[in-house]
């Protein structure tokens, strides 16, 4: 252990402000340096001085409850400001990785005809039973479920014979942003025969199928 090293040691032990242990620091390495340079040794002068504690307790004894309060607050803040450093990025994580909504003629991934054009193009596509077509232009995810059993389980649950499609109504759209994945989401009404229905569709940025919710 070298002069630095058994002073460094002691500050560590000795419960105060950091001022006030700086100039504990600068005291101790001031007479050590000042002891070698008279021809003293380090075990000589460390013996004479104590141990690390014995020194540590030393000081503390003459340390104000100022000062003592000062350390309790330090060593707190020691503590807590890392952790609500890593709480402040967890709740930045969460709030990135939060589904945002923009207006799709503000985006720069979709345009609103092509997003309108290839929402209608998906229905006219389930209604011919067209699940090849489909498939070929959706997500993998997505895949397993478009398939003549799939949908006919979710039009069963709507209705048992839709009829023929009549019209198509408004569209409404959005960007949905989370993480680094931009969706562009839109629903459409669609008026059948016997019965009249809401599709939500979702496409990816490159415009494959990536969500299907009918109701």
């Amino acid at each position: 252990m070298n002069a630095d090293q058994y002073v460094n040691a002691v500050v560590r032990k000795i419960k105060c402000g950091g001022k006030r242990k700086k100039e504990i620091k600068r005291q101790l390495l001031t007479d050590l340096h000042m002891r070698l340079e008279q021809g003293e040794g380090l075990e000589e002068i460390i013996s004479q001085m104590g141990t690390v504690q014995e020194m540590a307790d030393g000081f503390n004894e003459s340390i104000s409850q100022n000062e003592r309060k000062k350390f309790r607050r330090n060593k707190v803040l020691k503590i807590v400001i890392p952790i609500v450093a890593v709480l402040l990025l967890l709740v930045a994580f969460a709030c990135w990785m939060l589904p945002r909504g923009y207006a799709i003629e503000q985006s720069e991934y979709f345009d609103e005809i092509q997003v309108e054009t290839a929402m209608k193009k998906t229905v006219e596509l389930l209604d011919a039973e067209a699940y090849e077509a489909l498939q070929e232009n959706a997500i993998s995810q997505m895949k397993p479920y478009i398939n003549k059993q799939e949908m006919d389980k979710v039009k069963g649950q709507l209705s048992g014979d839709w009829g023929e499609r009549q019209q198509f109504g408004t569209v409404y759209m959005t960007e949905i942003v989370q993480g680094n994945t931009h969706l562009a989401v839109g629903e459409v009404t669609v008026v059948y025969e016997n019965i009249t229905v809401t599709y939500r569709l979702s496409y990816d940025e490159e415009m494959r199928l990536a969500g299907l919710y009918v109701r």
